[in-house]
């Protein structure tokens, strides 16, 4: 009885070991488990993403990031836009968005300017609001994510010179009323201007970012300047614009354009845009969920005193970063 004793005991303790190393490491690999736990939110709670032109091909990935930080986090999320490139119209829907009162709005404004009271409105309900993309610097949303549009706009002008030698006249189609296009071309004319002595910014038009006016307006400039030999896009529609226009005048240029829609990667292969600078625009969607749910449950739920932390480490602007995408490369920005 006393040896059955022993081996009963040898066992037990063998069986606490096994429940300990594997507890230890579990702890070690999985550091953050027990806090992921804690912030896993309900699938009640609802996020909401507002945008402009709704629908079109560029705001899918940010709509895949949003959705996947909901599924990391357990909660929900729903998508509106304007149907328009319309400010009226983004006011209305994001009153729409507001009355319903849900858990956090991410926003990309069309204007820097005119949706401010509506995002002050919801910050005055207690609805967090961060913005992605495009920002209203002058609201009181908690934070903005997106790409530094004047470093972009840096990048572009550096990527058109190496091409062009350093040599030569440009121009710039962008949506003048839009801050991240005016960012773009602000960072693009002063770099070309301060680091490139034998090239000029001859003409800067707006494109309305739509595809046909671009291709207007790039006719314009190539008719008015035949000398010119590269124009860079704020946006996606305009480089698409360009290289139709490029195409019918039968006009050899560099086109820098921006963003990685079908088009633009199809006319980077065949060799119609030069380059084009793309956006982390899944990191937008997923940062922005993930910013509005910390904001949310850092208002409702969580201590007054790790509120106050919870509050200083959540920054208000992120640089979401950029990549340049050339024939070279273009095959892996094409979606799976």
């Amino acid at each position: 009885m006393k040896k059955l004793l022993i081996v009963y005991a040898f066992l037990i303790s063998i069986f606490a070991i096994y429940l300990f190393t594997y507890y230890l490491k579990d702890s070690i690999l999985n550091p953050f488990d027990q806090s992921d736990k804690r912030l896993q939110g309900d699938i009640g709670e609802t996020y909401v993403m507002v945008t402009f032109s709704a629908g079109i091909e560029y705001w899918k990935s940010a709509i895949k990031g949003f959705e996947d930080a909901a599924t990391d986090r357990n909660v929900s999320v729903e998508y509106r836009g304007a149907t328009q490139y319309d400010s009226h119209e983004q006011i209305t829907v994001l009153e729409q968005v507001i009355a319903k009162k849900p858990a956090g709005i991410a926003i990309s404004a069309i204007n820097p300017y005119e949706l401010n009271s509506t995002i002050n409105k919801a910050i005055d309900a207690g609805i967090p609001v961060v913005l992605f993309d495009s920002d209203a610097p002058a609201s009181n949303a908690n934070a903005f994510l997106g790409t530094n549009n004047y470093s972009a706009g840096v990048t572009g002008a550096h990527k058109i010179a190496d091409l062009l030698g350093g040599k030569g006249n440009v121009a710039v189609i962008t949506l003048p009323n839009q801050l991240n296009n005016k960012e773009r071309t602000n960072g693009f004319v002063e770099t070309i201007s301060n680091d490139y002595p034998n090239m000029k910014v001859v003409a800067i038009k707006d494109g309305k970012g739509d595809q046909l006016q671009s291709e207007k307006a790039a006719i314009d400039i190539i008719k008015s300047y035949p000398d010119i030999q590269g124009i860079f896009a704020t946006e996606a529609n305009g480089g698409v614009g360009i290289a139709d226009a490029a195409q019918s005048l039968k006009k050899d240029m560099k086109i820098i354009s921006f963003d990685t829609d079908k088009r633009t990667l199809d006319k980077i292969k065949e060799g119609a845009i030069s380059a084009s600078l793309a956006q982390g625009t899944w990191n937008m969607g997923y940062w922005s969920l993930q910013f509005l749910f910390q904001h949310h449950h850092g208002n409702s739920e969580l201590q007054a005193d790790r509120q106050s932390k919870q509050s200083a480490v959540i920054p208000d602007n992120v640089d979401t970063g950029i990549s340049i995408v050339t024939k070279e490369n273009v095959e892996e920005y094409y979606a799976d």
